[in-house]
């Protein structure tokens, strides 16, 4: 990493150059230190099913060389003249957004995740005019408002997937008032987010049911992540006999899926938390929301507020993720692992131990 205080922030991260998503090394300059920007050096980063989207153009928006990466966990090797939240040495962590307008609706409520006009931590463009790159390189430069400390006896390697993963189930259960004891929830789809969806409701007192297409996920769900019931998706008996009995589902399915299967389960007033990045229309027969007063409701990651709450909450009640880690010179093996869903839960990269 370029010292502090260089004049010469020459950086080597990991970049796809084309919707291939295949990542290679990439030379690119860190903007200097502003007055509120923190200097972080990176000791690990999370692999989420996003950074698979947006390296391979899922979405039709992605913009190249871009360096991957949001789930990012480091340490602070630098600060401008007027960071009061930080201090050198320091165990920080960096999410999905790194700046926004401070001046809207959003923004003046603390869901700067919701501002029209956020910026992405990469695949986008900063303040300056130059792309942001994430955290699949040795350093990051952030404003100190996009940045949270990581709790003592919190490993930052653990902290990193809590960022994205974590954050994205913590922040709708408080957001939508489903953080009381004794709620049922389901959680659809038993990945990265969907395995923390598991520990943090059930955290919470929740009774928890793990809903997966097959039974081969069962003892995994049931003895390791302690969920209270499993339903087998394509057991008609199951389903049925599973009617009306949850107050929310999370959602966590990235690709396209039916959502007619899942709605009976909800009682009345239930919720469908929409939480996987999906490039395509989904459908569902309105009847199915309206005999039963049921909402279908999207959420986005989570406010800075909420993330630094969610970690201190992690902390607390002893929940981390479930992770393996990988060098980033087997990176591209991970993420064509990530897409078959052969990881248990999520992969970090060891960016301070890797050869950059």
């Amino acid at each position: 990493m370029a010292s502090a205080g260089s004049n010469n922030r020459v950086i080597t991260g990991w970049a796809a150059r084309d919707a291939s998503g295949v990542l290679t090394p990439y030379t690119y300059t860190l903007r200097e230190t502003g007055p509120e920007d923190v200097l972080i050096k990176v000791l690990y980063c999370g692999i989420c099913h996003t950074d698979i989207h947006q390296a391979k153009n899922h979405l039709g928006m992605s913009n190249y060389p871009m360096v991957p990466g949001h789930e990012v966990a480091g340490e602070v090797a630098e600060v401008g003249s007027k960071v009061s939240k930080f201090r050198v040495g320091d165990t920080v962590g960096v999410g999905v957004v790194v700046g926004c307008c401070r001046a809207c609706g959003p923004c003046k409520a603390n869901i700067e995740q919701y501002c029209n006009k956020r910026i992405w931590s990469y695949n986008d463009v900063y303040t300056d005019g130059k792309p942001t790159q994430g955290g699949f390189a040795p350093a990051m430069v952030v404003d100190q408002k996009f940045v949270v400390k990581i709790p003592d006896g919190l490993a930052p390697e653990q902290a990193a997937p809590l960022l994205c993963a974590g954050l994205t189930v913590y922040s709708p259960l408080k957001s939508f008032g489903l953080m009381k004891e004794g709620l049922k929830g389901g959680i659809l789809g038993l990945g990265g987010v969907g395995h923390m969806g598991v520990k943090i409701a059930k955290a919470m007192g929740h009774h928890v049911t793990v809903i997966s297409s097959s039974d081969k996920k069962r003892e995994e769900a049931m003895e390791h992540l302690g969920a209270d019931a499993y339903l087998v998706s394509s057991d008609a008996d199951q389903m049925a006999a599973a009617v009306d009995t949850l107050d929310y589902i999370i959602d966590t399915i990235p690709v396209f899926h039916p959502l007619e299967p899942y709605l009976p389960l909800l009682k009345v007033d239930g919720k469908l938390i929409m939480m996987g990045v999906i490039n395509q229309p989904m459908q569902f027969v309105t009847p199915m929301i309206m005999l039963g007063r049921k909402s279908i409701i999207g959420t986005f990651i989570g406010s800075m507020e909420e993330a630094q709450e969610m970690l201190e909450f992690c902390k607390e009640k002893g929940l981390t993720s479930m992770i393996e880690m990988v060098k980033m010179e087997s990176v591209n093996q991970a993420i064509e692992r990530l897409e078959r869903n052969d990881v248990r839960y999520r992969f970090v990269v060891d960016v301070a131990r890797s050869k950059l």
